[in-house]
């Protein structure tokens, strides 16, 4: 008890409700996915333990700001927020779900890049006017997604029909992630370097700041439950859409890619709403780097192992998609201002690009 006391008073009220809300959802998740309750109730429990377990990791990531700065959080939060991604992603290769697995990969970078920054942008605009951050680090940022989703690109168009390659999409994908995860462990020295320790926050208390081995676990043991629970949303997921008759393409690209960034996605507006412009828009677009630098290049890779590989080999809807979202993203972010019509802008293209795969081969439960 206790220790119980000493973690309350360290935490506050506010966040040690949350820690018993995700506590208690996490649980209830669990208890009714090995009883076999219906899918839908599943679903349900399982989307407030993950909304929960986000709003946790927001508040360990904006602790973490205070001390390290936008850019070292940024990386750090985007990697623990990707790990629910990774795992489903690698349980659905292994079920043979490459088309789902594909959709959501790129659908993570559309979210994050249209929805959520957009978001955090009409988020912090209306409460706080328009926002200002700091130009340089997301300037690089936007310039290396840039180039990522370029590279991404490649290998729809050498390997189509008459191309050079056509035939070779295993091939030139396995290469191309070789070469995007060594750009990728070149870019983090950048994206964590030439900064202040720390963000100011006049409006925190010394005495409200936790002990760094506290912000630390509570991030790790977010991350990793959330992860879990992930995976338990998506399995009830789609037997729910199945038969509501939802495309497999749209499964992917929008909900599966929103359940498996629920973290990002909720600190990222949780930031911007803050004036946290500098956290807000790395943690955002930290996020999509490393889906197209990272996780994209290593779930490649991993497939080799699965029943059928994954390939860099996209739709042309989804290869303009992804490029437009990463040019606007560094047209936006370029002038080192935000406002709130800038943020409907950018939700308004995501919807848009999710009506356009609303329709098609449904999802088979």
């Amino acid at each position: 008890m206790a220790i119980a006391g000493r973690l309350t008073a360290a935490l506050g009220r506010g966040v040690s409700m949350l820690v018993l809300l995700a506590l208690a959802a996490t649980v209830a998740t669990f208890a009714l996915q090995v009883t076999g309750a219906d899918h839908v109730v599943v679903f349900v429990a399982s989307a407030v333990a993950l909304a929960a377990l986000a709003a946790l990791v927001g508040e360990g990531t904006e602790q973490l700001g205070h001390r390290f700065g936008a850019g070292a959080t940024g990386v750090l939060q985007s990697a623990l927020g990707n790990l629910p991604e990774l795992f489903i992603s690698i349980f659905a290769l292994q079920a043979g779900l490459v088309v789902v697995v594909q959709t959501a990969l790129i659908g993570s970078i559309l979210a994050n890049t249209l929805l959520v920054l957009g978001l955090a942008f009409i988020a912090g605009g209306l409460r706080n006017g328009v926002q200002r951050f700091t130009r340089e680090r997301p300037r690089l940022i936007a310039t290396l997604l840039l180039l990522a989703v370029a590279a991404l690109a490649i290998p729809t168009l050498a390997t189509a029909p008459g191309a050079p390659d056509q035939g070779h999409a295993t091939d030139l994908s396995v290469f191309t992630s070789i070469v995007l995860l060594v750009v990728f462990a070149g870019s983090i020295p950048f994206s964590i370097g030439g900064e202040d320790a720390a963000e100011p926050a006049d409006d925190l208390e010394a005495s409200d700041v936790w002990p760094l081995s506290l912000s630390i676990g509570l991030l790790a043991v977010s991350a990793g439950a959330a992860a879990l629970v992930s995976d338990w949303f998506v399995e009830a997921l789609r037997p729910a859409m199945a038969s509501l008759g939802l495309s497999e393409a749209f499964v992917g690209l929008v909900i599966v890619a929103i359940a498996g960034n629920a973290v990002e996605h909720v600190v990222g507006i949780q930031m911007a709403y803050r004036n946290r412009a500098d956290l807000a828009i790395s943690v955002v677009l930290n996020g999509s780097l490393q889906v197209a630098l990272a996780l994209i290049p290593v779930l490649v890779i991993v497939s080799l192992l699965a029943p059928a590989p994954l390939t860099l080999v996209l739709s042309p809807l989804l290869v303009a998609a992804v490029a437009l979202s990463a040019v606007l993203a560094a047209v936006i972010v370029f002038d080192g201002e935000s406002n709130w019509l800038e943020g409907l802008a950018l939700v308004g293209l995501y919807l848009i690009i999710a009506a356009s795969v609303w329709f098609g081969p449904p999802v088979k439960a």
